[in-house]
C-alpha cells in the first residue's frame, strides 16, 4: 500500500514557487515528490546525476496547461529513500516505485515522461506496465529494442583496458566500497559541475589524457569548466551539490550495476516494441545519440516501438536538453499531451 501524507510532513519546502513536495511511502521505500497542478497525473522522471529539480521548467508549465504533475526523486536520490543492496536498484524495483505512486495519487493510468536513466526506465515500464501507462515522451535515450546479448559483456568487449564510464561504475575496491561513488563523494561540485555543461562550455585541459582505465577515475579526464553554462546559475548548481552531499552517489550508480541483472530479468521483453504513443527529444549534441541523424533514430526507434509520434533533435543542444533548451521542450511536450486527449 502506498500513502500520501500532508505537503507538511514532507522533508523540506520546495526552492520553486508553486511546487510543493510530498513524502510518499510506495513499493517498500519512501519518495519525496515535487508537484504541481489538477488534471491527467504525468510523472516526470529524472536521470544521473540529477534530482526532481531537473524538471523545475516542466513543472509549472506543464501544470499551468492543466495536468498534474509529479516529479520524485528516484529511489537513491535527494529525499528519498537509499537503499543499501545494490540488487533494490533493479528495474522491476523502479518500475514498482512509478506505478506505485500513480496508486498514490489515486489514478489507474500517468503519462511518463523521462530523461537519461529517467527515460531507460521508463521505455521499459511502459512495456512491463503498460495497463498503467498509457504514453511516454522521453529525452535523450531512444529505444531500439531489447539488447540480444547481456550488455556488460558487451561493452567489455567493446572497451577492453580503455576506460568508459559504465564499466567504471561496476568497479569495487578492497574495501567493499564502489570506486565510482568513493570519488564522486569525495567532492560532489567537481563531478557535477564537469557534467552539467553545455557542448560549447570552455574547459581547461583535462588532467588525465591517458584512455586505459588504470590511469584514474573520472574527474581528472574531465577538463574543469572555466564558466556555467548559460542555462545553470550558481543558485541551481548549489541546490544539486547539497542534494549529493547529503545523500551520495551509491544509489544512483547502483542503478549502473544492475544493467546486467536488468537484461537477465526480462527475457520476456525480447522481440516486444511499445505500443502506447512515444515521443522522443533530444540535443542535436548529445553525446548519447554519438551524432544519430533523425533517418538513423527512426531506423533504431522502428525496432522497439511501434506507435512513434515524433523525433526532435533541437540544434545546439547537449545531454541536458529540458535544462537548455527549457521553452522548446515544454512546447514539445504540450503538443504531444494535447494530442492524446
Amino acid at each position: 500500500m502506498a500513502s500520501i501524507p500532508s505537503t507538511a510532513a514532507a522533508q523540506s519546502r520546495s526552492p520553486i514557487p508553486g511546487i510543493s513536495f510530498r513524502t510518499v511511502d510506495v513499493n517498500g521505500i519512501t519518495l519525496r515528490v515535487a508537484e504541481q497542478g489538477e488534471g491527467p497525473l504525468v510523472l516526470l522522471v529524472h536521470g544521473w546525476p540529477e534530482s526532481w529539480y531537473s524538471w523545475r521548467h516542466q513543472i509549472p508549465a506543464l501544470s499551468a496547461a492543466g495536468y498534474r504533475v509529479i516529479a520524485p526523486d528516484m529511489r537513491g536520490y535527494g529525499g528519498s529513500s537509499a537503499p543499501a543492496a545494490v540488487e533494490d536498484y533493479g528495474i522491476t524495483r523502479l518500475c514498482g516505485d512509478l506505478t506505485g505512486l500513480v496508486s498514490a495519487y489515486g489514478e489507474e493510468q500517468a503519462i511518463l515522461v523521462g530523461h537519461d536513466w529517467g527515460a531507460a526506465i521508463s521505455w521499459n515500464c511502459a512495456l512491463l506496465e503498460a495497463g498503467v501507462f498509457r504514453a511516454v515522451a522521453n529525452m535523450s535515450v531512444p529505444y531500439g529494442g531489447r539488447a540480444q546479448s547481456p550488455p556488460i559483456e558487451s561493452l567489455e568487449s567493446t572497451y577492453g583496458d580503455r576506460f568508459f564510464y559504465m564499466l567504471y561504475f561496476q568497479e569495487i575496491g578492497s574495501n567493499g566500497l564502489g570506486l565510482a561513488e568513493t570519488e564522486f563523494d569525495s567532492d560532489p561540485r567537481a563531478i557535477l559541475s564537469r557534467l552539467y555543461t553545455s557542448p560549447d562550455t570552455p574547459r581547461e585541459p583535462p588532467e588525465v589524457t591517458d584512455r586505459l582505465r588504470s590511469a584514474g577515475g573520472w574527474v581528472p579526464r574531465f577538463g574543469a569548466p572555466t564558466e556555467l553554462p548559460g542555462w545553470l546559475a550558481e543558485a541551481d548548481l548549489n541546490y544539486y551539490v547539497a542534494e549529493f552531499e547529503r545523500r551520495g552517489f551509491r544509489g544512483g550508480i547502483s542503478y549502473y550495476r544492475n544493467i546486467g541483472r536488468n537484461w537477465e530479468a526480462t527475457p520476456q521483453l525480447a522481440g516486444a516494441k511499445v505500443q502506447q504513443p512515444a515521443l522522443f527529444i533530444a540535443g542535436e549534441k548529445d553525446a548519447v545519440i554519438r551524432g544519430a541523424t533523425r533517418e538513423q533514430l527512426e531506423t533504431r526507434f522502428a525496432q522497439g516501438v511501434a506507435d512513434l509520434r515524433g523525433i526532435h533533435l533541437i540544434p545546439g543542444a547537449g545531454h541536458w536538453i529540458q535544462q537548455e533548451k527549457p521553452e522548446q521542450v515544454n512546447e514539445l511536450l504540450l503538443e504531444f499531451l494535447a494530442s492524446l486527449n
